[in-house]
C-alpha cells in the first residue's frame, strides 16, 4: 500500500510535470526531472505513481478542473457553442507543443491499458458530464431528439475532429470545425 501523499508534495510534483511539459517535449521528460523540479525523491514519485505518464496525466486532469476547462459554453445557441468547442479544440491542436504531448500519450494509452482508464475516469469523464449537461439544457429548449445517446451524441461532435487530427487526412480549420458542429447538430436535432 502506498505512503499516504503530503499534499504539498503532490502539488509540488504535478506543478513540476506541468513546467517541464511547458519547456520539453514529452519523450524527453523523466521521472528523474520530475522529481528534481518538485523536490522530492525519486522514490517518493514511485509510489504514488508507477510512471511519468501516470504523472503528466493527473497533472493535466487537475490543470483542467482547476481552470474549469470542461465547462461548455450555454448561449442558447446549440450550433454556435458546439462550434466554439470544436475551434477552441481545433486551435489546441495547431499548438505543436500540444499536438505533440497529444500524440506521445495517445501512443502510451494505446499500449498502457491503466494509463488509458486513468485518461479515461481523470480527463474523458469529466468532459463527457460537461456535454451531458450542455445536451440537457439544448433536451429542454427542444434543440436535440430526447431519445438521444450523450455518449453517441459527444462523439458525433468531437470524433471527426480528433480523427482528422490523428490521421492527417485534411487540414483542421475553424471552417471545417464549424461544418462538423453543424452536421452533428442535424444528426442528434432528429430533423
Amino acid at each position: 500500500m502506498p505512503a499516504p501523499r503530503s499534499d504539498r508534495a503532490r502539488v509540488a510534483t504535478l506543478d513540476a510535470a506541468l513546467a517541464l511539459l511547458a519547456e520539453t517535449p514529452y519523450p524527453r521528460i523523466t521521472m528523474e526531472a520530475i522529481a528534481a523540479r518538485a523536490g522530492v525523491s525519486k522514490a517518493t514519485l514511485y509510489r504514488w505513481w508507477r510512471s511519468k505518464g501516470a504523472v503528466v496525466v493527473e497533472a493535466l486532469a487537475e490543470q483542467n478542473r482547476s481552470a474549469d476547462l470542461h465547462a461548455l459554453p450555454d448561449t442558447g445557441d446549440l450550433l454556435a457553442d458546439l462550434s466554439a468547442v470544436l475551434r477552441a479544440i481545433v486551435d489546441e491542436l495547431a499548438d505543436p507543443r500540444h499536438d505533440a504531448l497529444l500524440r506521445a500519450l495517445n501512443v502510451e494509452t494505446l499500449q498502457d491499458a491503466e494509463l488509458r482508464g486513468q485518461v479515461l475516469e481523470t480527463i474523458f469523464r469529466p468532459q463527457l458530464r460537461a456535454f451531458t449537461a450542455r445536451f440537457a439544457s439544448a433536451r429542454e429548449r427542444e434543440q436535440i431528439a430526447a431519445d438521444v445517446d450523450d455518449l453517441e451524441a459527444m462523439e458525433l461532435v468531437v470524433a471527426p475532429i480528433f480523427h482528422r487530427w490523428q490521421q492527417g487526412t485534411a487540414p483542421l480549420t475553424h471552417g471545417y470545425a464549424d461544418g462538423v458542429a453543424r452536421r452533428a447538430v442535424r444528426g442528434i436535432s432528429g430533423s
